[in-house]
């Protein structure tokens, strides 16, 4: 049987007229455009301008009338027209003459007095770059570990924490720039505030107005009498130092831009609060865990939601990532998660015992985390259960009248005693041994972690051995809620205050509630 052909008819225009022949229009068509592919970027990105991220015309004027605005303006129009490649090329030149400059005054050092051929210090100069490119690579990529904690040496009763910034409430969240020039710190009070670490001269983020908050995406509580919730749990900057991320009890997660410390965008779509935040290193991806057992991926840079990873059962306390597509989170049903976002599989580790409060990267396949019993865990990606543990890790420190009122709060010394004899009204010696955080400093074998007994303690982590060691311990009154090493290692921030950061189970009414400041001294 044969099948049938019908012609299509040419479509017409409402007025009856037909459609003109299409090939009349083949030259305008830019699919027939002779230009190359990188000279159409090109003119797109000219059309674009130089407000990255689909900036509006009002932020990209703010951005230009904000502290320093004419520098950025006139950088916006000396870099204008560049594309992508060519902005990627100038800060990797940018950054080779900086190593070069390093090269050339180490090399100089070293041949003081010395006479020689030009050419020949010319090519071992370009050997020595050569070389601290390469470590940094490793060091970045995470294979290789800087060596610090033999280095650290032990702080005198001069060397101790000393308050920075000032809160009202407790800090949930402390974190630092990639320069380790600035800080950033949140209170439960839903203060946000943007400070240096040298000067401590400090600036606060203004929350908008309930009609620009709807206008940045956010969405109206579920009950009308209730207003949005300014609670901050969680607090994280981008590597590029643009974009700073928070999240509470609002179940937003809010985003902020650094340079004019100015609410840009909230997104929507947790069902809980937002209990942690973490950038994943190098790029625009953000990942946030809440209390609704779901993880998300946003891109900051085009204001998106990516994905959602599953797999916990209970409310998630911690995230955290490294350069690598590898999600770390810890939560209340007594599990490790680590997420392969690529592969879309996970691994599970679980709790021997007591349920973990905290954890954060040591390299990609090693981890430290904290638990509500005051252990301290090593963990590796090729085990299912701690390689080690430190049990007691922050034993309970006896509480005196006196305590506090020495130093502006700051313990200088303590006597540990037994759970039983400790004075009953308001201390439990439980929620104040949970350890509450833990910190590594950026690819080296320097760790740190917080509770609420009075100290902050210092630990060598020994990969060969499968062991941590203790080093030092830094007196500090409060809770640890939060704790950031400098890249460099020469200071530790913590966020300390008289509350624990997701509760209200012990109160310390000696502490001080801010962001408190610990030098490390490292010998050469």
């Amino acid at each position: 049987m044969k099948s049938r052909i019908r012609k299509k008819k040419p479509s017409s225009l409402p007025n009856g007229t037909r459609k003109k022949n299409p090939r009349v229009s083949l030259d305008r068509d830019p699919f027939f455009n002779s230009d190359s592919k990188r000279r159409r970027r090109n003119i797109d990105d000219d059309d674009a301008g130089v407000i990255d991220s689909d900036e509006t015309d009002e932020e990209a004027g703010r951005l230009a009338t904000s502290d320093g605005g004419e520098e950025v303006e006139e950088e916006d129009s000396e870099f204008e027209k560049e594309t992508a490649d060519e902005k990627r090329q100038r800060l990797a030149k940018a950054h080779l003459a900086k190593i070069r400059e390093i090269a050339r005054m180490e090399q100089d050092e070293e041949e003081l007095g010395e006479e020689g051929d030009e050419e020949d210090k010319a090519g071992n100069r370009d050997s020595l770059v050569a070389q601290m490119l390469q470590q940094e690579q490793l060091e970045e990529s995470g294979r290789v570990r800087r060596l610090l904690a033999s280095r650290v040496q032990k702080p005198t009763s001069v060397d101790q924490f000393r308050v920075l910034v000032k809160h009202r409430q407790s800090v949930t969240a402390v974190a630092l720039a990639a320069d380790d020039l600035r800080g950033f710190s949140a209170s439960k009070d839903g203060t946000i505030i943007h400070w240096d670490v040298d000067s401590g001269k400090s600036e606060k983020y203004a929350w908008p107005s309930k009609e620009i908050m709807s206008s940045h995406g956010a969405k109206d509580p579920q009950n009308s009498s209730i207003k949005w919730s300014k609670h901050i749990l969680a607090l994280d900057v981008s590597s590029d130092g643009r974009y700073l991320a928070t999240g509470g009890l609002d179940r937003h997660v809010h985003l902020w831009d650094t340079r004019t410390r100015e609410h840009i965008q909230a997104f929507p779509g947790h069902k809980g609060p937002v209990s942690d935040l973490s950038f994943r290193q190098g790029t625009p991806q953000l990942f946030s865990a809440s209390f609704d057992r779901q993880i998300k991926l946003w891109n900051v840079e085009d204001r998106s939601y990516m994905q959602t990873l599953f797999g916990h059962q209970g409310e998630i306390l911690t995230i955290d990532c490294l350069r690598k597509e590898r999600v770390l989170t810890i939560g209340r049903d007594r599990t490790m998660r680590l997420y392969k976002v690529p592969e879309e599989s996970q691994l599970v580790f679980r709790a021997p015992m007591a349920s973990l409060e905290c954890a954060c990267f040591i390299n990609n396949e090693e981890f430290l985390s904290g638990s509500d019993d005051g252990s301290v865990e090593l963990w590796s990606m090729l085990r299912k259960k701690p390689v080690y543990i430190v049990k007691n890790a922050h034993a309970v420190l006896a509480p005196s009248e006196k305590l506090g009122a020495m130093n502006n709060g700051i313990i200088s010394k303590g006597d540990r005693v037994e759970n039983g004899s400790l004075k009953p009204e308001n201390y439990c010696s439980a929620a104040h041994s949970w350890v509450s955080s833990v910190s590594v400093c950026s690819n080296s074998d320097l760790a740190a972690s917080g509770a609420g007994n009075g100290a902050v303690r210092l630990w060598a982590i020994e990969s060969e051995s499968a062991r941590i060691r203790l080093l030092h311990e830094l007196p500090l009154v409060g809770f640890v809620n939060s704790l950031a090493f400098a890249k460099s290692g020469r200071f530790l921030l913590a966020g300390v205050g008289q509350e624990q950061r997701l509760g209200r189970w012990g109160r310390i009414p000696a502490a001080r509630n801010g962001v408190a400041v610990q030098s490390l001294k490292l010998s050469e």
